[in-house]
Protein backbone atom coordinates (compact mmCIF):
# COMPACT_ATOMS: atom_id res chain seq x y z
CA UNK A 1 0.00 0.00 0.00
CA UNK A 2 1.34 3.26 -1.00
CA UNK A 3 -0.03 5.84 1.67
CA UNK A 4 0.59 9.69 1.80
CA UNK A 5 -1.17 12.15 4.01
CA UNK A 6 -3.24 13.53 1.13
CA UNK A 7 -3.36 12.46 -2.63
CA UNK A 8 -4.76 14.20 -5.99
CA UNK A 9 -7.02 12.37 -8.36
CA UNK A 10 -5.90 14.80 -11.45
CA UNK A 11 -2.48 16.66 -12.20
CA UNK A 12 -4.00 19.60 -14.25
CA UNK A 13 -3.83 23.18 -12.58
CA UNK A 14 -6.22 22.42 -10.03
CA UNK A 15 -4.55 19.43 -8.33
CA UNK A 16 -0.41 20.30 -9.74
CA UNK A 17 -1.91 23.97 -7.64
CA UNK A 18 -3.10 22.29 -4.51
CA UNK A 19 -0.04 20.32 -4.61
CA UNK A 20 1.97 23.30 -4.88
CA UNK A 21 0.64 24.59 -1.80
CA UNK A 22 0.40 21.63 0.24
CA UNK A 23 4.35 20.95 -0.48
CA UNK A 24 4.91 24.76 0.31
CA UNK A 25 2.89 24.24 3.94
CA UNK A 26 5.32 21.18 4.66
CA UNK A 27 2.40 18.98 3.88
CA UNK A 28 3.02 15.17 2.15
CA UNK A 29 0.96 14.48 -0.97
CA UNK A 30 0.69 12.46 -4.20
CA UNK A 31 -0.81 13.08 -7.56
CA UNK A 32 -2.33 10.60 -9.40
CA UNK A 33 -3.17 10.69 -13.13
CA UNK A 34 -4.31 8.71 -16.17
CA UNK A 35 -1.98 10.29 -18.08
CA UNK A 36 1.52 11.06 -18.85
CA UNK A 37 3.07 14.39 -18.75
CA UNK A 38 3.00 16.43 -20.95
CA UNK A 39 -0.42 15.33 -22.55
CA UNK A 40 -2.12 17.78 -24.87
CA UNK A 41 -5.19 19.10 -23.37
CA UNK A 42 -8.37 20.71 -25.29
CA UNK A 43 -8.57 24.36 -24.09
CA UNK A 44 -8.34 27.93 -25.85
CA UNK A 45 -5.75 28.41 -22.84
CA UNK A 46 -6.22 31.88 -21.96
CA UNK A 47 -4.83 32.83 -18.35
CA UNK A 48 -5.70 36.33 -16.70
CA UNK A 49 -3.76 38.91 -15.00
CA UNK A 50 -5.09 37.09 -11.58
CA UNK A 51 -3.73 33.56 -12.36
CA UNK A 52 -0.37 34.56 -12.98
CA UNK A 53 -0.57 36.40 -9.50
CA UNK A 54 -1.90 33.65 -7.99
CA UNK A 55 0.71 30.88 -9.65
CA UNK A 56 3.17 33.89 -8.80
CA UNK A 57 4.31 33.43 -12.70
CA UNK A 58 7.23 35.46 -13.34
CA UNK A 59 6.61 35.72 -17.15
CA UNK A 60 9.90 36.52 -18.48
CA UNK A 61 11.05 33.61 -17.07
CA UNK A 62 8.60 31.21 -18.10
CA UNK A 63 10.53 28.80 -20.04
CA UNK A 64 7.85 28.06 -22.65
CA UNK A 65 5.36 29.82 -25.16
CA UNK A 66 3.10 32.69 -23.08
CA UNK A 67 1.21 35.56 -25.40
CA UNK A 68 0.21 38.43 -24.01
CA UNK A 69 -2.85 40.65 -25.42
CA UNK A 70 -3.22 44.24 -24.49
CA UNK A 71 -6.60 44.25 -26.35
CA UNK A 72 -9.36 41.87 -26.67
CA UNK A 73 -11.88 42.29 -29.41
CA UNK A 74 -15.18 41.64 -28.58
CA UNK A 75 -18.00 41.00 -31.78
CA UNK A 76 -21.53 41.27 -30.29
CA UNK A 77 -24.45 42.04 -32.66
CA UNK A 78 -22.63 43.53 -35.06
CA UNK A 79 -20.36 45.78 -32.57
CA UNK A 80 -16.60 45.43 -33.04
CA UNK A 81 -15.60 46.33 -29.15
CA UNK A 82 -11.63 46.92 -28.13
CA UNK A 83 -11.42 45.34 -24.78
CA UNK A 84 -7.63 46.71 -23.07
CA UNK A 85 -7.16 44.83 -20.47
CA UNK A 86 -3.69 42.65 -20.06
CA UNK A 87 -4.45 38.90 -21.02
CA UNK A 88 -2.57 36.14 -21.25
CA UNK A 89 -2.47 32.79 -23.67
CA UNK A 90 -0.34 29.82 -22.88
CA UNK A 91 -0.58 25.79 -24.40
CA UNK A 92 -1.78 23.86 -21.93
CA UNK A 93 0.95 20.87 -22.90
CA UNK A 94 3.58 22.88 -22.15
CA UNK A 95 1.93 24.97 -18.80
CA UNK A 96 0.35 21.77 -17.46
CA UNK A 97 3.64 19.81 -17.42
CA UNK A 98 5.29 23.03 -16.26
CA UNK A 99 2.68 24.14 -12.89
CA UNK A 100 2.70 19.57 -12.71
CA UNK A 101 7.15 19.46 -12.14
CA UNK A 102 7.40 23.09 -10.28
CA UNK A 103 4.63 21.38 -7.38
CA UNK A 104 7.45 18.87 -6.76
CA UNK A 105 4.80 16.46 -5.73
CA UNK A 106 4.83 12.30 -6.40
CA UNK A 107 3.40 11.60 -9.38
CA UNK A 108 2.00 8.23 -10.25
CA UNK A 109 0.71 7.17 -13.76
CA UNK A 110 -2.55 5.59 -12.39
CA UNK A 111 -6.44 5.85 -13.62
CA UNK A 112 -8.52 5.51 -10.71
CA UNK A 113 -11.29 3.12 -10.52
CA UNK A 114 -12.57 2.33 -6.81
CA UNK A 115 -12.69 4.75 -3.94
CA UNK A 116 -13.56 3.73 -0.63
CA UNK A 117 -14.03 5.73 2.78
CA UNK A 118 -12.32 3.11 5.51
CA UNK A 119 -11.43 4.29 9.28
CA UNK A 120 -11.20 7.57 8.58
CA UNK A 121 -9.08 7.33 5.34
CA UNK A 122 -9.06 6.58 1.82
CA UNK A 123 -8.38 3.43 -0.31
CA UNK A 124 -7.99 4.12 -3.76
CA UNK A 125 -8.09 0.53 -5.80
CA UNK A 126 -6.03 -1.69 -2.90
CA UNK A 127 -3.09 0.16 -3.81
CA UNK A 128 -2.98 3.56 -2.41
CA UNK A 129 -3.99 5.46 1.24
CA UNK A 130 -4.79 8.88 2.33
CA UNK A 131 -6.10 11.07 5.17
CA UNK A 132 -7.10 13.96 3.05
CA UNK A 133 -8.25 13.24 -0.90
CA UNK A 134 -9.03 15.90 -3.38
CA UNK A 135 -10.98 15.15 -6.57
CA UNK A 136 -9.19 17.28 -9.78
CA UNK A 137 -10.08 15.08 -12.22
CA UNK A 138 -12.18 17.13 -14.66
CA UNK A 139 -15.89 17.21 -15.12
CA UNK A 140 -15.50 13.14 -15.45
CA UNK A 141 -13.57 13.46 -11.86
CA UNK A 142 -13.89 9.41 -10.26
CA UNK A 143 -13.51 11.43 -6.70
CA UNK A 144 -17.16 13.16 -7.52
CA UNK A 145 -18.38 10.17 -9.51
CA UNK A 146 -17.60 7.75 -5.95
CA UNK A 147 -18.04 10.33 -3.39
CA UNK A 148 -20.52 13.25 -4.43
CA UNK A 149 -22.86 12.53 -7.11
CA UNK A 150 -24.75 10.83 -5.57
CA UNK A 151 -25.46 14.14 -3.40
CA UNK A 152 -25.08 16.48 -6.11
CA UNK A 153 -25.80 15.32 -9.78
CA UNK A 154 -24.55 18.04 -12.42
CA UNK A 155 -26.97 20.64 -13.37
CA UNK A 156 -27.96 19.90 -17.38
CA UNK A 157 -29.04 23.19 -17.99
CA UNK A 158 -25.39 24.05 -17.44
CA UNK A 159 -23.74 21.95 -19.36
CA UNK A 160 -21.49 23.50 -22.08
CA UNK A 161 -20.39 21.69 -25.28
CA UNK A 162 -16.94 22.66 -27.56
CA UNK A 163 -15.15 22.12 -30.77
CA UNK A 164 -11.76 23.23 -30.79
CA UNK A 165 -8.21 22.41 -32.19
CA UNK A 166 -4.72 23.72 -31.76
CA UNK A 167 -2.78 23.76 -34.30
CA UNK A 168 0.80 25.36 -35.47
CA UNK A 169 0.22 28.45 -37.73
CA UNK A 170 2.36 31.65 -38.68
CA UNK A 171 -0.78 33.65 -37.53
CA UNK A 172 -0.87 37.26 -38.81
CA UNK A 173 -2.99 38.97 -36.65
CA UNK A 174 -1.83 38.66 -33.04
CA UNK A 175 -4.91 40.07 -31.23
CA UNK A 176 -7.48 37.29 -29.16
CA UNK A 177 -11.11 37.46 -31.21
CA UNK A 178 -14.13 36.43 -29.32
CA UNK A 179 -17.56 36.20 -31.32
CA UNK A 180 -20.87 36.18 -29.32
CA UNK A 181 -24.29 34.95 -30.52
CA UNK A 182 -23.19 34.26 -33.69
CA UNK A 183 -26.22 32.80 -35.81
CA UNK A 184 -28.19 31.86 -32.85
CA UNK A 185 -25.02 30.12 -31.13
CA UNK A 186 -25.97 29.94 -27.23
CA UNK A 187 -22.58 31.16 -26.48
CA UNK A 188 -19.51 32.24 -28.45
CA UNK A 189 -16.78 31.54 -30.95
CA UNK A 190 -12.97 32.16 -30.67
CA UNK A 191 -9.19 32.78 -32.27
CA UNK A 192 -6.70 32.97 -29.88
CA UNK A 193 -3.26 32.78 -31.06
CA UNK A 194 -0.21 31.26 -29.04
CA UNK A 195 3.30 32.76 -29.13
CA UNK A 196 5.74 31.65 -31.70
CA UNK A 197 3.67 30.01 -34.38
CA UNK A 198 0.32 28.62 -32.58
CA UNK A 199 -3.03 29.18 -33.02
CA UNK A 200 -6.10 28.17 -31.14
CA UNK A 201 -9.78 27.99 -32.68
CA UNK A 202 -12.91 26.86 -31.45
CA UNK A 203 -16.61 27.47 -30.52
CA UNK A 204 -18.53 26.45 -27.62
CA UNK A 205 -22.34 26.84 -26.53
CA UNK A 206 -25.02 26.02 -24.03
CA UNK A 207 -25.96 22.45 -24.90
CA UNK A 208 -29.60 23.19 -23.59
CA UNK A 209 -29.42 26.25 -26.14
CA UNK A 210 -27.95 24.40 -29.08
CA UNK A 211 -30.64 21.51 -28.40
CA UNK A 212 -33.57 24.12 -28.89
CA UNK A 213 -33.02 26.70 -31.48
CA UNK A 214 -28.65 26.71 -31.84
CA UNK A 215 -28.52 24.01 -34.06
CA UNK A 216 -25.37 21.94 -34.32
CA UNK A 217 -21.89 22.85 -32.98
CA UNK A 218 -20.51 21.84 -35.95
CA UNK A 219 -22.43 24.18 -38.29
CA UNK A 220 -21.01 26.64 -35.67
CA UNK A 221 -17.52 25.49 -36.40
CA UNK A 222 -17.92 25.44 -40.37
CA UNK A 223 -18.72 29.15 -39.89
CA UNK A 224 -16.28 30.10 -37.91
CA UNK A 225 -13.97 28.41 -40.50
CA UNK A 226 -15.75 30.43 -43.12
CA UNK A 227 -15.88 33.90 -41.47
CA UNK A 228 -11.89 33.78 -40.44
CA UNK A 229 -10.65 32.69 -44.35
CA UNK A 230 -12.63 35.75 -45.56
CA UNK A 231 -11.26 37.87 -42.83
CA UNK A 232 -7.62 36.33 -43.88
CA UNK A 233 -7.43 35.17 -40.51
CA UNK A 234 -6.67 31.72 -41.78
CA UNK A 235 -5.22 30.30 -44.64
CA UNK A 236 -7.74 28.38 -47.09
CA UNK A 237 -5.64 25.26 -47.30
CA UNK A 238 -5.20 25.46 -43.36
CA UNK A 239 -5.96 21.59 -42.48
CA UNK A 240 -8.09 21.77 -40.10
CA UNK A 241 -9.74 18.63 -37.79
CA UNK A 242 -11.57 19.81 -34.54
CA UNK A 243 -12.07 17.62 -31.11
CA UNK A 244 -15.24 18.24 -29.12
CA UNK A 245 -15.35 17.77 -24.85
CA UNK A 246 -18.37 18.94 -22.20
CA UNK A 247 -18.08 20.37 -19.15
CA UNK A 248 -20.04 22.72 -16.43
CA UNK A 249 -20.12 26.49 -15.39
CA UNK A 250 -20.82 27.08 -11.46
CA UNK A 251 -24.02 27.02 -10.32
CA UNK A 252 -23.71 29.23 -6.97
CA UNK A 253 -22.58 27.27 -3.90
CA UNK A 254 -22.24 23.51 -4.90
CA UNK A 255 -21.08 20.32 -2.71
CA UNK A 256 -17.45 20.79 -2.71
CA UNK A 257 -16.13 18.88 0.35
CA UNK A 258 -17.32 15.60 2.27
CA UNK A 259 -15.65 15.08 5.52
CA UNK A 260 -12.04 14.81 4.28
CA UNK A 261 -12.48 14.61 0.78
CA UNK A 262 -12.43 18.01 -1.58
CA UNK A 263 -13.50 18.64 -4.94
CA UNK A 264 -11.76 21.27 -7.01
CA UNK A 265 -11.69 22.79 -10.64
CA UNK A 266 -13.86 21.36 -13.39
CA UNK A 267 -14.55 18.19 -11.11
CA UNK A 268 -16.39 21.08 -8.96
CA UNK A 269 -18.18 22.59 -11.60
CA UNK A 270 -16.51 26.06 -11.14
CA UNK A 271 -15.93 27.35 -15.04
CA UNK A 272 -17.09 31.11 -14.91
CA UNK A 273 -20.68 31.63 -16.30
CA UNK A 274 -19.70 34.29 -19.08
CA UNK A 275 -17.11 32.79 -21.07
CA UNK A 276 -17.18 29.31 -19.32
CA UNK A 277 -13.43 30.06 -18.07
CA UNK A 278 -11.91 27.15 -15.74
CA UNK A 279 -8.14 27.95 -15.70
CA UNK A 280 -8.51 30.61 -12.82
CA UNK A 281 -11.23 28.91 -10.93
CA UNK A 282 -8.96 25.80 -11.02
CA UNK A 283 -5.91 26.87 -9.37
CA UNK A 284 -7.73 29.20 -6.83
CA UNK A 285 -9.83 26.31 -5.80
CA UNK A 286 -7.02 24.08 -5.72
CA UNK A 287 -5.28 26.93 -3.30
CA UNK A 288 -8.09 26.92 -1.21
CA UNK A 289 -8.03 23.30 -0.81
CA UNK A 290 -4.55 23.16 0.36
CA UNK A 291 -4.87 25.90 2.82
CA UNK A 292 -8.14 24.51 4.25
CA UNK A 293 -6.28 20.98 4.66
CA UNK A 294 -3.70 22.57 5.89
CA UNK A 295 -5.19 24.56 8.74
CA UNK A 296 -8.30 22.63 9.24
CA UNK A 297 -10.52 25.65 8.04
CA UNK A 298 -13.69 25.53 6.28
CA UNK A 299 -13.18 25.02 2.47
CA UNK A 300 -15.38 27.94 0.84
CA UNK A 301 -15.56 28.91 -2.38
CA UNK A 302 -18.39 31.89 -2.75
CA UNK A 303 -15.50 34.28 -3.02
CA UNK A 304 -14.16 33.32 -6.58
CA UNK A 305 -15.23 35.28 -8.98
CA UNK A 306 -18.24 34.11 -11.02
CA UNK A 307 -17.90 36.05 -14.36
CA UNK A 308 -14.57 37.09 -16.87
CA UNK A 309 -15.71 39.55 -17.92
CA UNK A 310 -17.26 41.52 -15.18
CA UNK A 311 -13.88 43.89 -14.94
CA UNK A 312 -13.88 44.00 -18.00
CA UNK A 313 -17.38 45.57 -19.90
CA UNK A 314 -19.94 47.48 -18.60
CA UNK A 315 -22.49 46.30 -16.11
CA UNK A 316 -25.58 46.38 -18.81
CA UNK A 317 -23.71 44.94 -21.64
CA UNK A 318 -22.91 42.08 -19.42
CA UNK A 319 -26.28 41.29 -18.20
CA UNK A 320 -27.63 41.55 -21.93
CA UNK A 321 -24.90 39.06 -22.88
CA UNK A 322 -25.85 36.44 -20.03
CA UNK A 323 -29.52 36.80 -21.01
CA UNK A 324 -28.84 36.06 -24.95
CA UNK A 325 -27.13 33.30 -23.83
CA UNK A 326 -30.39 31.30 -22.06
CA UNK A 327 -30.89 33.16 -18.88
CA UNK A 328 -27.85 31.95 -16.74
CA UNK A 329 -28.02 34.90 -14.08
CA UNK A 330 -30.19 32.39 -11.60
CA UNK A 331 -28.84 29.92 -9.00
CA UNK A 332 -30.32 26.98 -7.34
CA UNK A 333 -29.86 26.53 -3.62
CA UNK A 334 -26.68 24.79 -2.32
CA UNK A 335 -27.39 20.87 -1.74
CA UNK A 336 -26.87 20.21 2.06
CA UNK A 337 -23.45 19.08 3.15
CA UNK A 338 -22.66 15.49 4.30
Amino acid sequence: MIRADVIIVGGGPAGSSCAWQLRRRGIDCLILDKAAFPRPKLCAGWITPQVVSELEIDIGAYPHRILTFKVMRVHLFGMNLKVRSPQHSIRRLEFDDWLLKRSEARVITHAVKRIAPRSGRYEIDDRFQCDYLVGAGGTACPVYRSLFREFDPRVRRLQVAALEQELPYRWRDGDCHLWFFDKGLPGYSWYVPKQNGYLNLGVGGMVQGLRQKGGALQQHWDRLVTRLRRAGLIDENLPLAPRGYAYYLRDGARLTRRGNAFLVGDAAGLATRDLGEGIGPAVRSGILAANAIADGAPYRLEALPRYSLSALLPRPLLAFMLRARGGLGCHRPAPASS
